[in-house]
């Protein structure tokens, strides 16, 4: 009898996982929001303790609610951004940091809850790991809806430059590639950073897996699998870790091993359901 997870065990273990992480986030945010009020100061003894109190209280009625807010099937974008604000309130209204917020449409698409909760997590990281660097003292962070992805922009004012790579960013880079995302990151020394994240509403198609694909090295996978989203290797490699010029290599094995001439008909050889093999695509 194999001893090997389930994939229903191993997608129960992901989700406790994902949860566990998310409560950290939540202690973390509590944690910055009551140092940063009792440090502040603009606030007497007094007001800081009462202030530091409510911070505490709410995160308990927070921490009491989190079943019932995982068990969400749906949340308004709207919504999800309002809880998010909410969450931010207490760190940035005491901390160095200016916020501002971008509003997303009132009618935008629901968010799954899973895509809800690590959109949050993901605002949140950004803006404890600008604290922690020091070099920014605003930040934006708005969300939109385009129907089919949940897209974020997270901007600051730092002057050191900032790349995907960076390990202040890895949590986010984790995060995203986690929700089948895509992550740009455009920094210019000395005027500051803009994260463009994009996260897909709907589970990746079917279509788009190339586990079948023997012949293929995971790499090989993986670059496929981002080939036929359309972006280019400098994002591909960003997502993956590796540079441009690794995913240029990658990308010409494919072509090879699949004996399609262009990036365009080596994706839409990945939409097609019946290739399951190189080599079956070569004559």
């Amino acid at each position: 009898m194999s001893d090997l997870p389930t994939p229903l065990e191993r997608a129960r273990s992901l989700s406790r996982d994902r949860a566990l992480t998310e409560q950290a986030d939540q202690h973390a945010i509590t944690l910055e929001s009551i140092l940063a009020v009792l440090r502040s100061s603009r606030l007497a003894d007094a007001a800081a303790r009462r202030e530091a109190t409510e911070i505490a209280s709410s995160a308990l009625i927070r921490a009491r609610s989190v079943h019932e807010q995982q068990e969400s099937v749906l949340e308004p974008v709207a919504e999800a951004f309002s809880r998010l604000r909410t969450e931010l309130r207490p760190l940035i209204r005491s901390g160095p940091l200016q916020v501002q917020f971008a509003e997303p449409p009132a009618r935008g698409r629901a968010l799954p809850g899973p895509v809800a909760r690590e959109a949050r997590a993901i605002s949140r990281t950004a803006v404890l790991s600008l604290m922690d660097r020091a070099d920014a003292a605003r930040a934006r962070i708005g969300w939109d809806c385009d129907g089919r992805n949940l897209l974020m922009e997270v901007r600051d004012d730092g002057g050191i430059a900032v790349t995907a790579h960076d390990d202040t960013l890895r949590p986010i880079v984790e995060r995203v590639a986690a929700l089948d995302g895509t992550m740009d990151v455009e920094t210019t020394p000395g005027w500051g950073t803009t994260l463009r994240i994009e996260i897909p509403l709907d589970p990746p198609s079917a279509a788009l897996t190339v586990e079948g694909a023997e012949e293929l090295t995971d790499r090989e996978k993986q670059v496929l699998r981002l080939v036929a989203t359309g972006i280019s290797n400098q994002r591909i490699g960003d997502q993956l870790g590796i540079t441009a010029n690794t995913v240029k290599y990658h990308v010409a094995n494919l072509l090879r091993k699949y004996g399609a001439r262009t990036r365009a008909e080596l994706a839409s050889i990945t939409h097609s359901h019946d290739a399951h093999s190189p080599s079956a695509q070569t004559r």
